[in-house]
């Protein structure tokens, strides 16, 4: 086996769960093989550069072995091999998420509670105006 199709690659690898979700990833052109844009049904080699985003992450890893069966994870992980400067990038990626806001800090109240349900009910019963007769 010289080569295999790239969605059935990129899901052997794991970089994606389904062969769907890796078609779709493809199709959206989150996914290059050797700079250029690609299509599921491309063939790769071992040897090829393949670029690809996941979330605001963005992967370079170079093929090093080829399958057509998704194994377990430490197998998977002998398929390729990212490269330094995705490495960094994703570390560096990592350092600033953690200085960034906490999604759990914008919410102000949340969902109200039975008490504050009954004190809005409360307010709507009492704030009928004189024209509703």
């Amino acid at each position: 086996m010289d080569s295999v199709r790239l969605d059935k690659w990129l899901w052997a690898a794991r970089f994606y769960k389904t062969r769907t979700l890796a078609t779709d990833e493809i199709d959206k052109g989150r996914v290059k093989v050797n700079d250029q844009a690609a299509k599921p049904s491309r063939e790769v080699r071992a040897g090829d550069r393949v670029e690809l985003r996941q979330g605001a992450i963005v992967r370079t890893v170079v093929v090093k072995g080829l399958s057509q069966v998704r194994g377990p994870a430490p197998v998977a992980q002998q398929l390729y091999e990212e490269t330094a400067e995705s490495l960094r990038a994703r570390e560096e990626h990592a350092r600033q998420r953690r200085y960034w806001a906490d999604p759990s800090v914008a919410i102000e109240h949340g969902r109200p509670t039975k008490r504050d349900r009954r004190q809005l009910a409360e307010w709507q019963r009492w704030s009928a105006s004189l024209e509703d007769d």
